[in-house]
């Protein structure tokens, strides 16, 4: 049986989203799967996100966004990451909550994110998701 490489997960609510139900869902499936979790709590700015993954030198970071400002928060992580060097072809940005239209879905990927769990997602295919984005890690 082979070994879970070690994964470092960045769980950010970022705006004004008050509802972090589901953030703190997949962060327990996570967690129960191996998975060294970080949650930053709610309200979090992406200039914010961003520092803290790259101090917490995360291996992903999970945005949970049920307010419907996706498309103006995920847009600006996904910049300052790049400005930040934390794009570096080791590192991923996941997205989830109420992101379901296919123009948003398609085009926050072609910005970047890795993969986007809509409502209903279930937490075994997260974890499954995220496991093999590092298959290939080495073994820590």
């Amino acid at each position: 049986m082979s070994e879970k490489p070690k994964i470092r997960f960045y769980m950010a609510k970022p705006g004004l989203d008050g509802h972090d139900r589901g953030a703190k869902v997949v962060s327990m499936a996570l967690r129960d799967a191996g998975i060294e979790v970080i949650y930053s709590g709610l309200h979090q700015t992406p200039a914010q996100i961003v520092e803290a993954a790259i101090q917490e030198d995360v291996d992903v970071i999970g945005l949970s966004i049920l307010s419907g400002a996706h498309m103006v928060l995920i847009p600006k992580v996904i910049q300052l990451a790049k400005e930040k060097g934390f794009f570096d072809g080791k590192r991923f940005i996941l997205a989830g909550g109420t992101i379901v239209k296919p123009d948003e879905i398609k085009k926050l990927k072609e910005m970047g994110v890795s993969e986007i769990f809509g409502p209903g997602s279930s937490t075994k295919k997260i974890v499954e998701y995220v496991y093999n984005l590092f298959k290939d890690k080495e073994k820590n």
